[in-house]
């Protein structure tokens, strides 16, 4: 539909509401339901936002060492724009329309820190180049028998599974909860996120979904709705869904693998696929695949970006630990999947769940391309166990080590830009600090009688 199409409709419908929302560094979505007399007002004058969206945390805690926004700038309205093309009604909202929005035309600052904005500008380097950049997310999370209260008065401590024991792929533990695991399927696809399987994982109450791909920018609107989406739909069950990527140390992590392939620019070739080519790689494709396999040590946060997340990157754990490539090979950081020329493919292994889909795309167009742009070579890929081999370039293992790495190079700020760069950078170093200030349980334990 056109513009003049979709305000044509907003006008006759039958409700006066129009839920819009933006989303933050930590993939958080911020919104809003507004009068539809203020949001069709908002579509010409612009829609203001009070810049700490992109001045707190994901705690609603103010950064005191971001230039974007703090208390120096007295905290103004920022402008942002409707994209219309997001257009989606919400089934378990009485079919609200719902869309995003993003600070791709604000002020330079704002813009810089706007992740849907970053990956505009990086979708539209790839369209300029003359690839059509194909994406999909696939995630897993855990379920439980908790709510927002019940969690607080438990003091954020031993939740509840929604079922027990270890049950992948499982066709019995779905019908313990059948209305529930059916919404699911049912309603994120009646709201506009296509749901191309869905089952259950190993570990107590854990589902996968793994969502139909398409244009990158749509893809990544698909995966941040769909976080939000599963949380909403848990609720109303008296469930809790949580994406972060490792609960418990004795539990497997969650992944938020990302899929992606380069077409031509009427999407009818994926120039990936080269059938007469070793492992039908075409010379395109290696040099994609080399380009994330260079960046990836130094642009790791893009993927990984909370203290918690690196508990997920050990070994024997489904998670990748090294700069590694293999066909088919679950254990390494890019897993070739060559099965077709519709379906070949590289999935980036290393995002886990808990990743802003924004940025995790964004780090691996930008990585591929600077692949393509360089005509870098691939090494020969890893066989067998990753685990076991040395010749793969260690990851850093912690948010800490991980900023000083991208902090470090200057190869970040050429892919993202000096401010984004600056900006994610600084948010990332208040959340390690955060974090170093706490005595935690394990502390108390450790230390609190024997030292």
């Amino acid at each position: 539909m056109t513009s003049k199409d979709i305000i044509a409709r907003l006008k006759e419908l039958p409700t006066d509401k129009v839920k819009f929302a933006i989303v933050d560094i930590d993939g958080v979505l911020r919104g809003k339901i507004l009068h539809r007399s203020k949001f069709l007002k908002g579509l010409d004058e612009g829609m203001g936002f009070c810049n700490v969206v992109f001045g707190w945390d994901s705690n609603d805690v103010c950064y005191d060492n971001t230039l974007a926004s703090g208390w120096h700038t007295g905290y103004p309205d920022a402008i942002c724009n409707v994209d219309l093309n997001t257009l989606r009604y919400v089934p378990w909202e009485d079919n609200i329309p719902f869309f995003l929005g993003d600070f791709s035309q604000s002020e330079p600052g704002v813009r810089a820190a706007c992740p849907r904005s970053l990956l505009r500008r990086i979708r539209q380097e790839c369209i300029d180049l003359g690839y059509t950049p194909m994406f999909a997310q696939e995630f897993e999370w855990f379920n439980f028998q908790e709510t927002p209260q019940s969690w607080h008065d438990k003091n954020y401590h031993s939740p509840t599974p929604l079922t027990p024991g270890m049950f992948g792929y499982s066709i019995l533990r779905p019908s313990v909860n059948p209305v529930f695991y059916h919404q699911l399927f049912d309603d994120l696809t009646a709201f506009g996120i296509p749901i191309e399987g869905l089952h259950t994982e190993t570990g107590p109450g854990v589902y996968e979904a793994a969502i139909i791909y398409d244009d990158i920018l749509e893809s990544a609107d698909r995966a941040t709705l769909f976080k939000t989406g599963v949380k909403e739909i848990a609720y109303r069950h008296g469930i809790m869904a949580s994406f972060m990527a490792k609960w418990s140390e004795e539990l497997p992590g969650c992944g938020g693998h990302i899929h992606q392939s380069l077409w031509d620019s009427e999407q009818a070739k994926n120039l990936f696929y080269a059938p007469e080519s070793p492992h039908k790689m075409s010379e395109l494709m290696k040099h994609y695949v080399a380009g994330q396999l260079h960046c990836l040590p130094y642009i790791l946060p893009m993927f990984v970006p909370n203290v918690n997340s690196y508990k997920r990157l050990v070994k024997g754990s489904w998670a990748s630990v090294s700069a590694s490539w293999g066909i088919e090979n679950r254990t390494t950081a890019l897993r070739v999947i060559n099965h077709g020329a519709k379906s070949m493919r590289l999935e980036t292994r290393v995002p886990g769940a808990d990743s802003n889909p924004y940025l995790a795309m964004s780090a691996s167009l930008a990585a591929g391309l600077y692949g393509i742009k360089n005509r870098l070579a691939l090494p020969d890929p890893t066989y067998g166990s990753a685990y076991d081999s040395a010749a793969n370039p260690p990851l850093p293992t912690s948010l800490y080590e991980a900023i000083d790495l991208m902090k470090s190079s200057t190869l970040a700020a050429e892919l993202f830009g000096a401010e984004f760069c600056d900006h994610f950078i600084r948010t990332r170093e208040w959340e390690w600090r955060q974090f170093s200030q706490v005595v935690t349980q394990w502390e108390l334990k450790r230390y609190f009688e024997i030292i």
